[in-house]
């Protein structure tokens, strides 16, 4: 089953000083020593294997969106996954498998996807970034996440030198992670996603999205519908790209939901009484996942709250965190996050974790 939907773009890859500002969507970070762009997972690999030859540290970079790079950038080669393309390599009556190069753009997948009458991932509609960076951070959105699709990941192995293709069952997937997070091992170069045969989406699990398509929780809709929805709502809170739009100039959620043991839970829930019960959702082993726009908003951190030089909370979505142009920097946008950190602390005792990968910054 080899029907090629969309080949691989060519040309010469680019070497040189850049700006890494540029490449995210945070439009924050300083220059990189040495940028390559690789158009195919064998230039990857060659990329990385170069710069390596020279003892050169490397930064794999796609698209941008979920990545803090400090003021002073990335003191080695940062290689811009060019890849793209998506291809059928095994169906039956009821599935289909793609493989999906790691350069491809992420809604452009989703989209086709929908076109083509497959099921499973119409509710990461808008996520921007690239398809090789979904395993890394195991993306999700109301109510999916791609380790449901996901059967395998081809990656260069850095430290045996060798391509090898991983089962998702040994990926580490979990809440926003993965092996491939924090791990300067591997390197994504393509993603088999198993996906149903159906003009429907799979159950609504996502209470919010339910409200909004006029269904109950567990019920199927049209793919379009779902895919529109997700959208609608999505830009609602600044969290589909814009270039004209300062709101959507972020990582998206900056912080991950805490994941709390019952103990950890009940402590909250007398910190926050008077002001009723924080939104959570169970999980296995009796842990409860909070909502950290809703600790963030309730310590004092409304929607547009301001950050020096700069920097803001999104007007549309507390758990955004936005350039807004001008004098803006990467040292003002992890100061925010700092003050934000330390002030959902000193208020609940609960500590918020980055989302992003932070590259020669810190919180």
């Amino acid at each position: 089953m080899s029907d090629v939907y969309a080949e691989p773009t060519t040309g010469a890859a680019l070497t040189g000083p850049a700006t890494l500002a540029r490449y995210t969507t945070l439009r924050l970070g300083g220059p990189a020593a040495r940028l390559d762009a690789a158009t195919s997972a064998e230039e990857i690999v060659q990329k990385v294997q170069q710069a390596e030859a020279r003892d050169e540290p490397v930064l794999v970079l796609a698209g941008g969106s979920n990545v803090v790079i400090g003021d002073q950038g990335f003191p080695g080669t940062v290689v811009l996954i060019r890849s793209r393309g998506f291809r059928v390599i095994a169906e039956d009556a009821d599935t289909v498998t793609v493989r999906v190069e790691a350069g491809e753009a992420w809604d452009d997948l989703v989209a086709a996807t929908i076109e083509r009458g497959w099921s499973g991932l119409e509710c990461l509609s808008g996520v921007p970034g690239s398809a090789g960076a979904t395993p890394i951070q195991n993306v999700g959105a109301y109510g999916q996440e791609v380790a449901e699709t996901i059967t395998a990941v081809q990656a260069y192995d850095r430290t045996h030198g060798e391509v090898v293709r991983i089962a998702a069952a040994d990926c580490g997937f979990a809440y926003r992670g993965s092996i491939f997070k924090y791990s300067d091992r591997w390197v994504v170069l393509s993603v088999d996603f198993r996906l149903t045969r159906s003009p429907l989406s799979g159950p609504v699990r996502y209470a919010e999205l339910a409200r909004a398509l006029d269904v109950e929780v567990g019920d199927r809709v049209p793919l379009a519908d779902a895919r529109a929805t997700v959208l609608r709502l999505r830009a609602g809170k600044g969290m589909v790209l814009d270039a004209d739009d300062p709101d959507t100039w972020s990582v998206g959620s900056f912080f991950t939901n805490p994941v709390l043991e019952q103990e950890a839970y009940e402590l909250l829930r007398e910190r926050a009484a008077d002001l009723g019960e924080p939104p959570s959702w169970p999980g296995a082993g009796g842990v409860a996942k909070v909502s950290a726009a809703w600790l963030i908003d309730k310590a004092g951190f409304g929607k547009g709250h301001p950050g020096p030089e700069g920097v803001a909370i999104s007007s549309k979505h507390t758990l955004a965190l936005t350039n807004r142009g001008g004098t803006a920097s990467t040292a003002a946008l992890v100061a925010l996050a700092r003050e934000i950190r330390d002030g959902v602390h000193d208020r609940f005792g609960v500590t918020l974790h980055p989302e992003p990968v932070l590259i020669n910054c810190t919180i």
